[in-house]
C-alpha cells in the first residue's frame, strides 16, 4: 500500500506516458484545471521533444498537442536555468503558428498558440508561483479595451485580440509553498512534491493516480527513471555550486577591483586636490609677492622722490628702509 503512494514525476510522463492516447485523460485534466474550460486532446503534434533517444536532454521536455477547438497548445517542462528562456518560448510559439499554415491559406487558419511552461529553475523576480500573459489592444487615452472585426462560421464578429494572440503561462514551481486547497493547487503541488492526495477529485489527477504509478513500470523503466531523477539532482547540483562559486568569485573580483578603484579614485582624488590646494597657495604666495614688490617699487619712488629735494640719503634711508648705497645709485 505504501508502495503506491510513489508517482512518477510529470516531465517523465510527459515525455514516455502522456503521448499515449490511452492517458490523454490526465494532460486534459491538467489543461482544463489550468485554462479555465473543458479540453479534449485530438492528437499529439510532432515536436522536438517528441524524439525518444537515449540520449535526449533530461533538462527539458515538451508536448505538443492540438485540442478540439484546433488550437495549439505546447506544454514544456524545464529543469534547469536558461538564460535566454523567454527568448526561446517566444521562437517556439511563433514556430508553431507558421508550422501549421500552409502557404497561400487565409490568414484565419491561423491557429491560436498556449504556451505552458512548467519551471524548475528561479526565472526572475516575483512573488507568484504562476503567471500569465495574453495581448490586448487598450486604448492611451480612453483606456478601453479594442474589439477586432473579424469572420466566423460564415459570421461576422467581435473578438478581443486576446481571444487570437499566443497566450502564455508560466507555472514557477519552487516557488508554490500554500496548502494546496483548489484543483490547481493540487496540481501545483503534484509538480512540486510528486505527491497525489488520495481522495482527490482535480481533473487528471484521479487518472495520474492510476496510470502513473511508480511501480507499475518494469524494472528497466524503473532503472530509466531512476537515472533520470539522479541527472536532474546532479545537474542542479551543480548549477547551484556553479552559482555560488560565481558569486563567491564575483565578490572576490568585485573587492579587488573595489580597491583598485579606491585607490585610483584616491589618487585622482589627491592629485585634484593637490592642485587646488596648490593653486589657493599659489594665488596667495603670489598676492604676497605682488603686495611686497609693490611696497618696493613704492619706498624706491619715495626715495627718488626725497633725494631730488635734497634731502640727505641717511635721512632718506631712516624715512624708506632702503640701503644707503642704493640710494646713493638713485
Amino acid at each position: 500500500m505504501v508502495q503506491k503512494d510513489r508517482y512518477i514525476r510529470f516531465d517523465w510522463a510527459v515525455k514516455r506516458l502522456l503521448r499515449n492516447k490511452a492517458n490523454f485523460g490526465v494532460l486534459e485534466g491538467f489543461l482544463t484545471v489550468l485554462l479555465g474550460e473543458p479540453i479534449r486532446i485530438v492528437e499529439i503534434l510532432e515536436s522536438e521533444g517528441n524524439q525518444q533517444r537515449e540520449n535526449d536532454k533530461f533538462n527539458r521536455v515538451d508536448i505538443k498537442a492540438r485540442n478540439s477547438k484546433d488550437e495549439i497548445i505546447i506544454v514544456e517542462v524545464q529543469n534547469t536555468r536558461e538564460i535566454y528562456y523567454l527568448e526561446r518560448i517566444l521562437f517556439g510559439v511563433a514556430k508553431a503558428i507558421t508550422e501549421h499554415i500552409e502557404l497561400g491559406e487565409l490568414y484565419s487558419q491561423v491557429k491560436k498558440v498556449y504556451s505552458i511552461s512548467i519551471l524548475y529553475f528561479d526565472i526572475g523576480k516575483g512573488n507568484d508561483y504562476l503567471y500569465h500573459g495574453q495581448n490586448s489592444f487598450v486604448g492611451v487615452h480612453t483606456g478601453d479595451f479594442l474589439e477586432v472585426t473579424t469572420k466566423e462560421k460564415d459570421a461576422i464578429v467581435r473578438k478581443l485580440p486576446a481571444e487570437i494572440f499566443p497566450e502564455y503561462f508560466l507555472i514557477r514551481v519552487n516557488e508554490f509553498n500554500k496548502v494546496a486547497v483548489t484543483p490547481l493547487e493540487e496540481w501545483i503541488e503534484y509538480l512540486k512534491t510528486g505527491i497525489i492526495r488520495p481522495d482527490t477529485k482535480a481533473p487528471g489527477l484521479e487518472e495520474a493516480r492510476r496510470k502513473l504509478i511508480y511501480y507499475n513500470m518494469d524494472r528497466a523503466e524503473q532503472l530509466a527513471y531512476d537515472e533520470h531523477i539522479n541527472a536532474v539532482m546532479i545537474q542542479n547540483d551543480v548549477l547551484s555550486t556553479a552559482a555560488e562559486e560565481g558569486r563567491e568569485e564575483g565578490w572576490q573580483k568585485g573587492m579587488q577591483e573595489g580597491r583598485q578603484e579606491g585607490r585610483q579614485e584616491g589618487l585622482v582624488e589627491g592629485r585634484q586636490k593637490g592642485l587646488a590646494e596648490g593653486k589657493q597657495e599659489g594665488l596667495a604666495e603670489g598676492m604676497q609677492k605682488g603686495m611686497q614688490e609693490g611696497r618696493q617699487e613704492e619706498k624706491i619712488e619715495n626715495a627718488r622722490t626725497m633725494k631730488s629735494l635734497n634731502i640727505p640719503s641717511a635721512v632718506i634711508h631712516q624715512v624708506t628702509g632702503l640701503p644707503i648705497e642704493d640710494i646713493e645709485r638713485l
